[in-house]
């Protein structure tokens, strides 16, 4: 039988740094991807009411929100402390903007989707249903029928 030898002074080579780039290449990347940057900058406050019974919404980008509360302290100078409308990234001036935000947000989507459009109304809870009413009646006007109120789980 044949004796098999133990090299007992040869040490293990050192670790190969030659891929270490594309795989930070690789998590750079993905993140990237995986990352949805925010749309809008909210210029209101809003503290969303509490509901029992909610739903999620399927598809999200065909979603139009409409933001309603009072200005957060970096606007409120502007103005003013009265609850605003938020369209986007701007303050409405007055109520008849809404017609035009949804005219321009039914543009941006294929005709057959127009239909599926659903407009979600983010107001905060202390703001008064009178602005609530008003803007419903100019969705009314476009014939943006489908209308979403955003709320959080009430937990018991």
């Amino acid at each position: 039988m044949s004796k098999f030898k133990k090299d007992g002074g040869k040490e293990t080579p050192a670790i190969s740094t030659a891929s270490l780039p594309d795989i930070i290449f690789i998590l750079l990347f993905f993140f990237m991807v995986a990352t949805v940057m925010r749309e809008t900058e909210l210029m209101v406050q809003i503290a969303y009411p509490k509901a029992t019974e909610l739903q999620k919404l399927e598809k999200k980008s065909l979603v139009n929100y409409i933001y309603v509360g009072s200005p957060t302290t970096n606007h409120e100078q502007k103005y003013g402390s009265a609850p605003r409308i938020q369209l986007n990234d701007r303050i409405a001036d007055k109520v008849e903007d809404i017609r035009d935000f949804i005219l321009q947000e039914r543009s941006k989507v294929d005709e057959n989707l127009i239909g599926s459009l659903t407009t979600s109304l983010r107001v905060d809870k202390d703001v008064t249903m009178g602005i609530v009413s008003d803007i419903k009646q100019e969705l009314r006007k476009v014939q943006a029928l489908k209308i979403n109120y955003s709320a959080v789980q009430k937990l018991d």
